[in-house]
């Protein structure tokens, strides 16, 4: 029995649009597949969908939509006019180096006299500060104009007027009740703010700015618009969706030096770039600056026009990831530790374990706080809280990562009376609050969870695009799916179900078998099955079974050989009724013995337990999936792990259990 990790919600399909599928198909020349997803996606109409797929620059929208725009370009011309400088002032990730960058070329083209400032994120934080701003006082500056940061900067907008200096501010996130007191504020999520698209990330404001002071919207720097909006998990809809499709386009074709060092430094074949491969190599990088060192390292590299400069530069960045990624290991393995001795104490005080993860170290960086809390969260789907302590003060700063249901930001303005600051949406969060308030704040977070999720809330959830059938996994099919990309927020890689579908053949393949590959189908109509990581699932899979699987289609191209694949997400496959189903005792039995084990390989358990205890390998394996569905054990690296202070559950609250025990007596019902 393979039962699905996660649960499955297919999105709502009407009959009534499939006659519009139809239509698209017929009209744009699409395969059934692509059209129906363009429907499902909102594009169910001509017009619409041929602005999806084929929008150009002529779509982009009129930078003078955006309220202030005018303000902003009048005060910036004035200061060039008059030779005032400017100092750019930008925030430490990537939207913010990507903001920062490119107005850098943009002032540098158009001959300004400028510099740019991003503050460090430890010893300054988010945002303009009052001694950054005393300082270009100093440095004669007149002119600020922000970017990816300044909407909240009320009093530090105030303070730089007292020294003379302006401020233009361009900024994408939600802007408070009180607007800063600037010459200028340019932010689409303004309320008064007419402009028809908001999902802008800071770079992508800092390109309207950009294309109102020069007359036409600069595409040769649409590259880095995609670095700051991809990292920024902007929506790829819109504007954001021409503007990454030119940036990878320029990448594949033009790169600049930057570009290309960092490609380099990352591993990255460009002519062959996608969405993904910014998010996951170029992204990282760029942050990685931020995080443990400065920002302006990620500046240097991409406004430099000297490769060598570059490539230095990249292979800095590379190294700084790479030490990201050591210390973020490093945290989230003394977290984990916190963690399970939580676990222990709750189990031998009899009471129930917090059910948000709040977890606290002095010394934690807190520049990588942010990831070690979204791998804890992944490890055991629960809200999650790290804060780094600062010794001397005793003050933490943390950010959390939350499930479905769980609304961070609504938690944390229940307990706002514990916490200095705070800030964020139902996703993310941060705050700063001293540490003799944690465990409070724990309480409190956690009584939030038990009365606002049920019990379903604690089950992860994948959400399904489209069901198809073998039919539909086509060379034809899967290369036109490309049309859809730049794939990211707003636009995933279409997730697809296939119910039902025989299995011809599985076998583990790669180091160790470690991953699975099948066969999927009946006859010479096959359709090739990869799951990476899965290699242990084949002992249960036996060959003519049905089975229901999630994934993505791709082309796998092999020794000059293109063939249809399906990288697999989550499976499932349910056996026969048993023919004698466990006993409660016969449950407790193996999971004493378990306990006992601690942790054990997962590759031949089943066979092992079934001698020790003389029950069937499927009873078994019934077992050991109830267990862990009811979070008794866990799976992880090939190996199951009783989990230290597992909450008390009863068997019947499984689903598995109750499904095969369902299955059972219904078989017997009929005998």
């Amino acid at each position: 029995m393979i039962h699905r990790k996660t649960r499955w919600t297919l999105a709502e399909w009407k009959d009534s649009e499939e006659g519009a599928a139809k239509l698209l198909s017929e009209r744009l020349s699409l395969p059934p597949l692509v059209a129906r997803l363009l429907v499902q996606r909102g594009y169910a109409d001509e017009a619409s969908a041929r602005a999806f797929l084929h929008a150009d620059e002529s779509h982009l929208h009129d930078p003078y939509l955006l309220s202030g725009m005018e303000d902003a370009v009048r005060r910036i011309r004035a200061a060039a006019e008059h030779g005032e400088k400017i100092r750019i002032y930008g925030d430490y990730d990537a939207d913010g180096v990507s903001s920062t960058s490119l107005l850098f070329h943009v002032f540098r083209g158009m001959g300004l006299h400028f510099d740019y400032y991003i503050p460090h994120r430890a010893l300054e934080g988010y945002g303009l500060n009052k001694e950054a701003i005393a300082l270009a006082a100093e440095e004669g500056v007149k002119l600020i104009v922000t970017v990816d940061t300044g909407i909240s900067a009320y009093d530090e907008i105030e303070y730089a007027g007292t020294l003379g200096i302006d401020v233009v501010v361009t900024d994408h996130h939600e802007p408070p009740e009180r607007l800063p007191n600037a010459c200028a504020v340019v932010n689409p999520k303004q309320e008064h703010c007419g402009y028809p698209f908001k999902g802008l990330a800071g770079v992508g404001v800092a390109f309207k700015l950009a294309t109102a002071l020069l007359g036409r919207p600069p595409l040769e720097l649409a590259d880095i618009v995609s670095l700051g909006t991809i990292a920024d998990l902007m929506p790829l809809l819109d504007e954001n969706r021409i503007l990454v499709r030119y940036g990878l386009e320029r990448l594949r074709k033009d790169a600049g030096v930057g570009f290309r060092a960092l490609a380099e430094a990352s591993g990255i074949e460009l002519d062959a770039i996608v969405s993904t491969n910014i998010a996951f190599g170029m992204a990282p990088r760029i942050n990685a600056a931020g995080r443990l060192d400065h920002a302006k390292k990620a500046v240097a590299l991409l406004t430099t026009n000297d490769y060598d400069e570059a490539i230095l530069s990249a292979v800095q960045l590379d190294t700084l990831n790479k030490e990201r990624q050591r210390i973020v290991d490093s945290i989230a393995k003394e977290a984990e530790e916190k963690w399970q001795s939580k676990l222990q104490a709750a189990e031998q005080a009899g009471t129930k374990p917090p059910s948000v993860i709040v977890l606290a170290g002095e010394g934690w960086n807190v520049g990588v706080i942010g990831i070690v809390a979204s791998k804890l969260l992944e490890r055991h789907y629960r809200p999650v809280i790290i804060l780094g302590i600062d010794k001397e003060t005793g003050m933490c700063k943390g950010s959390a990562r939350s499930i479905d249901g769980y609304d961070l930001h609504a938690a944390l303005t229940e307990c706002e009376e514990l916490l200095d600051h705070y800030g964020g949406h139902q996703a993310a969060a941060g705050m700063t609050l001293h540490r003799d308030q944690l465990e409070q704040l724990e309480q409190r977070m956690s009584s939030l969870a038990e009365e606002w999720l049920t019990a379903e809330d604690w089950i992860p959830k994948t959400k399904v695009d489209i069901a198809c059938g073998l039919e539909d996994a086509t060379l034809e099919t899967i290369s036109q799916l490309s049309l859809l990309e730049p794939f990211g927020v707003a636009n995933p890689s279409p997730r697809l179900m296939f119910s039902g579908i025989q299995l011809a053949d599985r076998k583990a393949i790669g180091k160790e078998a470690k991953h699975l590959k099948l066969a999927l189908g009946s006859g010479r109509k096959l359709l090739d099955g990869i799951g990476f990581g899965m290699g242990s699932m084949v002992a249960t899979l036996p060959p003519g079974c049905r089975i229901d699987c999630i994934g993505e289609l791709s082309i796998n191209e092999w020794n000059n050989q293109r063939k249809p694949q399906l990288q697999l997400h989550d499976m499932h496959y349910e056996p026969a009724a048993l023919a004698e189903f466990p006993s409660r005792e016969q449950f407790g039995q193996v999971y004493q013995l378990l306990r006992r084990m601690g942790q054990v390989q997962e590759r031949g358990l089943t066979a092992r337990i079934s001698e020790q205890i003389g029950l069937t390998a499927d009873a078994v394996q019934l077992m050991l999936d109830v267990f862990e569905e009811l979070r008794f054990i866990r799976r992880s690296g090939g190996e199951y792990i009783a989990e230290a202070s597992p909450e008390k559950r009863e068997l019947a609250t499984s689903e598995r259990y109750r499904a095969a025990k369902e299955r059972h007596d219904r078989s017997h019902a009929l005998a």
